[in-house]
């Protein structure tokens, strides 16, 4: 069972990375499959866990995102280089609201989640979701440097011709 698992998310991280970088709806919905995969397996949810779990952590998760985009937006709009010394210090102030809103987001859902699995398989979740987060990130390092290889094949045919 393990190993199907592992497959599967294989592929899918795999798919991710072969397909390009895109944030297309099916790559995204590619990568939550892998990841509710993986996190399942990990956490070894029963059917009755399960039904209950993935509700309260996709609302956590969905929670969290909308904290970070509230500063990822902000960062978008100050340049910090060219920014002066009170924008910077908002945009610094800013990120620690932030940090503080996501704590807060987590620890009312780990409260919530508490309810439903064990603080093993809430140790365990944290586990998986960094895991997660690295084989995406070696993925799309792996794909980003297998598309330089192929760019620098290209220019020296390019130049031999």
């Amino acid at each position: 069972m393990k190993t199907n698992v592992i497959l599967l998310i294989s592929f899918w991280v795999s798919s991710f990375a072969l397909f390009g970088q895109a944030q297309t709806s099916e790559t995204l919905n590619k990568i939550e499959t892998a990841k509710i995969a993986l996190i399942s397996s990990r956490l070894q949810l029963s059917p009755e866990q399960a039904q209950q779990f993935w509700p309260i952590y996709n609302e956590y998760f969905n929670k969290q995102k909308e904290a970070r985009m509230v500063y990822n937006d902000a960062r978008k709009m100050i340049d910090p280089k060219k920014a002066s010394e009170e924008e910077n210090k908002r945009l610094l102030e800013l990120g620690l609201e932030v940090k503080e809103n996501q704590l807060a987001i987590e620890r009312n859902y780990s409260g919530k989640m508490l309810n439903v699995i064990s603080s093993r398989q809430m140790m365990e979740l944290r586990g998986a979701e960094s895991d997660f987060r690295k084989m995406l990130v070696e993925r799309v390092r792996t794909n980003s440097q297998a598309k330089q290889r192929i760019n620098n094949q290209r220019l020296k045919q390019q130049r031999n011709n």
